[in-house]
């Protein structure tokens, strides 16, 4: 039997763990119908901003979700390589579409630290794919660590 001691994590931990990760999973919700994908972020620590490049086509779910103006989830987890520390963080809010024509310099240099899509891993040709620039503002952020004694009894 193993022991867990969860901790709450402050907000200085919440910014240091996710500036030091680059995926997640987002999780779009409406009329009680969830859709969750997972996405590769920048992040702003100054401004607690995330920033997203969400590919999808013009008939897929993805987009009409996103098109929906959905409440969001995203969740940033991982487990140290001891397999003895995890720690995750879910921030809540909504996504707020961005004009590539009105981003500011830092705003770029964010989505400079997002992941670009994969586009050989999609079923459809480029041209047939939809862009679109995201930032997220969470209204809620909050994070956990647990700490497993996997020797303990």
């Amino acid at each position: 039997m193993s022991l867990a001691k969860e901790t709450e994590m402050g907000r200085d931990e919440i910014d240091e763990f996710v500036a030091s990760r680059e995926t997640g999973v987002l999780t779009l919700a409406r009329e009680n119908e969830p859709y969750s994908i997972p996405i590769s972020y920048g992040y702003d620590a100054d401004t607690g901003t995330f920033y997203m490049r969400l590919v999808s086509t013009a008939e897929s779910e993805k987009r009409e979700f996103l098109d929906s103006a959905p409440s969001i989830r995203l969740v940033i987890y991982d487990e140290e390589d001891d397999r003895e520390t995890y720690r995750s963080i879910v921030a809540k809010g909504t996504l707020q579409e961005l004009d590539p024509a009105d981003l500011s310099v830092e705003q770029i240099e964010q989505y400079g630290e997002a992941k670009r899509p994969l586009f050989e891993i999609w079923g459809h040709g480029r041209d047939e794919l939809d862009i679109k620039l995201y930032e997220l503002q969470p209204a809620e952020i909050a994070g956990r660590r647990t700490e497993i004694d996997r020797d303990a009894f």
